[in-house]
């Protein structure tokens, strides 16, 4: 198979918010060969790019974070309080297909960055607004982190736990890059729309409303009345055969077996316990759900003969449903992973055979570029204000001012 160019060259992208939802986005659009443009503010940039540094995320020597949603895009430092900084914006916009942001409405609004005020200057430009609660209501102007907005407003942090627990942190990025997703998504229909109206238009997404999808299974048996979510231990829970087990090796697996009438027999079988094939308390799903507790430390006791791998090996063989639970320090060389895409290596002087993870999409027939260090404050100001027309004198000038750095 041939390769054609990058599915999205030629699309011009301004990325001007800060964190993670919003620009995740964008880097997905630069994935499949978009130019995309980040506007940052003079002096610290974009917050995001310290968040390596905060505690308790891994310690490394390089800033990762950063690098995640940062690859490929050029840096140009603005200060958009300034008239003349939003001036060097607004000619940015005039020629970009999609502008993503994830400022609140009320600082889009004081500095005129809403998409009332930007239609005007680009009939064609996709506008794609990212929130942590939505643009309507009393929260509309509340600051929403992943953490705040889509893992615990949405009643995820509180059913993702056993009995007895305490509510867990998330994982940072853990809700701000599928949501990322849901907006390109959106981006990317407004540009199938615009190729068929000629103009552009408004998109949006919001953590909370992300959090809620994610959620959607516990949420909607609210909506339809059902009852009262029972959180239970794992001891205690009413299936064993959809549980956590422990093996001699200390570490644990997940067993799914949704299809268990199936495949119970086999499972029996693999786990060298044919006898429970005909236990009258095991025999059929109604007695293994009346006597789960009992199923789950017969089991308990099974896993806890062998290692992890050596079940993983047997449960693989016999085509049994489980849940790898795997160590962050295992995936970079996961065959499976590596086979796949997932990791790419990153084109850069200073690069050194470092990895990056892609954008979970492929498209047939295209290839993604190749990912490209994330830049530093400012890196690009001069060559993308000479694009557009200003001069060394000019552009010197507005540095003088603050404009720019």
């Amino acid at each position: 198979m041939t390769a054609h160019k990058a599915l999205l060259s030629g699309l011009k992208v301004l990325d001007v918010g800060t964190f993670i939802f919003g620009p995740a986005a964008a880097t997905v659009m630069s994935d499949f060969g978009a130019d995309v443009i980040k506007v940052e503010a003079p002096g610290i940039g974009d917050p995001h790019r310290y968040l390596s540094m905060m505690p308790p995320l891994p310690s490394c020597e390089h800033n990762y974070c950063w690098l995640l949603t940062s690859r490929n895009k050029k840096s140009v430092a603005l200060d958009l309080k300034k008239e003349a900084g939003r001036e060097v914006l607004l000619k940015l916009v005039a020629e970009a297909d999609v502008f993503v942001t994830n400022f609140p409405p009320a600082v889009l609004g004081r500095l005129r960055l809403t998409y009332d005020d930007l239609k005007p200057l680009n009939s064609r430009l996709i506008y794609a607004q990212a929130s942590g609660y939505g643009e309507l209501g009393d929260e509309a102007d509340k600051p929403g982190y992943d953490a705040t907005a889509w893992w615990a407003r949405s009643g995820l942090m509180d059913v993702v736990r056993q009995a007895d627990m305490e509510p867990g942190i998330s994982v940072p990025g853990m809700g701000d890059h599928p949501s990322a997703l849901a907006l390109y998504g959106a981006i990317m229909m407004a540009l199938y729309e615009r190729e068929r109206s000629g103009h552009g238009s408004k998109v949006s997404s919001s953590l909370v409303a992300n959090g809620i999808w994610s959620n959607s299974v516990y949420v909607q048996s609210s909506l339809c009345g059902g009852s009262t979510f029972e959180r239970v231990g794992r001891k205690r829970s009413p299936n064993a055969l959809t549980n956590l087990y422990e093996c001699s090796d200390g570490r644990w697996l997940f067993l799914v077996m949704v299809q268990e009438d199936k495949d119970w027999e086999r499972f029996a079988a693999c786990i060298g316990r044919p006898e429970l094939i005909s236990d009258e308390r095991f025999a059929e799903k109604t007695q293994r759900r009346r006597n789960a507790s009992v199923l789950i430390e017969i089991l308990g006791d099974v896993f806890a003969t062998r290692s992890y791998e050596e079940w993983r090996a047997l449960l693989d063989a016999s085509g049994i449903t489980f849940g790898a639970i795997t160590r962050i320090d295992e995936l970079p060389d996961d065959p499976q992973l590596n086979d796949n895409g997932v990791f790419e290596v990153i084109d850069g002087e200073h690069s050194e055979g470092m990895r990056t993870i892609s954008s979970p999409i492929w498209v047939e027939g295209y290839d993604k570029t190749t990912p490209g260090p994330a830049p530093a404050l400012g890196e690009h100001t001069v060559e993308v204000l000479s694009g557009l027309g200003y001069d060394s004198r000019a552009i010197e000038a507005l540095r003088e001012r603050g404009a720019i750095a």
